[in-house]
């Protein structure tokens, strides 16, 4: 018999501490919290659950509390459901491409939001018919420059050379001069833009110099048309001769090879300035003889991104016919924007341009006594150093080259830039010898407030008490 063997009795199971993470809330039910729901009304579902899902993870980790997941979900929500963000220029330059530009007016702010909604861009409420897009903003860019038969307008101002070369030139020639082969930024050069569109450079005179008699020899039964851009990025200075619309309109040979002159002025100036004497304009150009006139609208107009071509109503037609208009035609929030622009108020952007020193220079007086003022207190640093400087502004967008816009800026340390550019709101500024300047001509002076915080809230964290 074999022998029997006893087995050793089990011990009791001593159950542990509870898993914590079996206490994070689902996901439905987080939702469920009235802050979460009408946050996904306003910036969408997803946007929510990714930040409630974020919560839940650091819960698990144990980072936080798992009661505390909706209201860390919460904090980490998007102001808005886009990526964009506010910004307020305190750069001094007036058409910043990098921060988008001309800022729209309160009255074409109000026109996109009204045009979001369904509106009657093609749409004719008397008589239930389709209508031509956007007639208003047309009507309203022909009242602005009277001397043009016809106007058009497309989604920006490449686009309307890009429209213009290629319904006039294509597989033809375009006749520029090599002193206005002009690259537009980011990379983007006239010739390849021309080129793109079928046409054939015929490039006349030399960097420096270009004469009447190289357009007259260059002129031909194969010119498509004769452009004229305006550098508005950069100067030529010295040794140097173009020549004027009024003098190629003078030419023989326009007339004889029926040869369209197109002037892209490039910053959208409809009339003479005179703050701008140097930067041309619609008006003038089409007085002076131009055919066909192509420039932005984002710029010194101060509207939304767009191409207008203002000339002769029968060029402005065979614009508009051309297949390569329906892909670059704009849409109704741009429409609804560039006729509140043109219609409405004084914009921003002529503010800004136009802004008194002697005003600028008492904003920045007021900020630095106030930053003074919390130098002597308990509560703030003396680190700020602010003083008030001399600092003239720029047009930028390509506009007015080397022109100087007088004016006055508040200065800081250069760490400051940083710090500012994070600060809710984001406040840029410009770094110059060493220090961050803050120019107030871009900023509303309702907003001379924020920025009085958020340098107070920067000078807290770089030097705390």
């Amino acid at each position: 018999m074999g022998q029997s063997t006893t087995q050793p009795a089990s011990q009791p199971t001593i159950p542990g501490p509870p898993d914590p993470r079996r206490r994070v809330p689902r996901t439905d039910t987080v939702l469920a919290d009235p802050r979460l729901v009408d946050a996904a009304r306003r910036i969408g579902t997803r946007l929510v659950k990714e930040a409630v899902r974020a919560a839940q993870e650091r819960a698990r980790r144990g980072d936080i509390a798992p009661d505390a997941v909706a209201d860390e979900a919460l904090t980490g929500l998007p102001a808005a459901a886009t990526s964009l963000r506010p910004v307020l220029n305190a750069t001094g330059v007036v058409l910043h491409t990098n921060l988008g530009r001309a800022p729209l007016s309160d009255s074409a702010v109000e026109a996109v939001v009204t045009a979001a909604a369904y509106v009657d861009v093609e749409f004719d409420v008397e008589t239930g018919a389709r209508a031509r897009r956007g007639r208003g903003t047309l009507a309203a860019l022909r009242d602005a420059v009277p001397a043009a038969g016809d106007v058009l307008a497309v989604n920006n101002g490449a686009a309307a050379l890009l429209l213009a070369t290629t319904a006039l030139a294509a597989g033809r020639e375009v006749v520029v001069s090599r002193g206005e082969m002009v690259e537009i930024g980011d990379g983007f050069r006239l010739p390849d833009l021309i080129a793109s569109t079928g046409a054939r450079l015929r490039e006349v005179g030399t960097t420096n110099r270009t004469s009447l008699s190289d357009y007259a020899d260059a002129i031909g039964p194969d010119t498509g048309c004769v452009l004229k851009v305006h550098p508005g990025n950069f100067r030529v200075e010295g040794f140097t001769s173009a020549v004027s619309v009024s003098e190629l309109a003078g030419l023989p040979a326009l007339a004889d090879f029926g040869v369209p002159i197109v002037v892209d002025i490039g910053s959208g100036l409809l009339a003479p300035d005179p703050l701008l004497p140097q930067e041309p304009d619609a008006a003038t150009m089409l007085a002076n003889g131009a055919d066909l006139v192509t420039c932005s609208g984002d710029k010194l107009l101060g509207g939304p991104q767009a191409g207008l071509l203002l000339g002769r109503t029968d060029l402005v037609e065979r614009l508009r016919r051309h297949p390569l208009a329906r892909a670059v035609r704009v849409d109704k929030l741009t429409i609804a924007a560039l006729e509140a622009t043109l219609r409405g108020p004084t914009t921003p952007t002529s503010i800004a341009l136009h802004a008194d020193p002697a005003g600028l220079r008492a904003r920045c007086d007021h900020l630095r006594a106030e930053l003074l003022k919390d130098a002597e207190g308990p509560e703030h640093t003396a680190s700020v150093a602010p003083e008030v400087v001399s600092s003239p502004g720029a047009v930028g967008g390509g506009g007015a080259p080397g022109l100087e816009l007088p004016g006055w800026a508040l200065t800081l340390p250069e760490t400051y830039a940083a710090a500012l550019r994070r600060h809710d709101p984001c406040v840029v500024c410009r770094v110059e010898r060493g220090r961050t300047f803050v120019d107030l001509r871009c900023v509303p002076e309702s907003a001379d407030g924020a920025i009085l915080a958020a340098i107070r809230s920067v000078a807290l964290q770089e030097d705390p008490r």
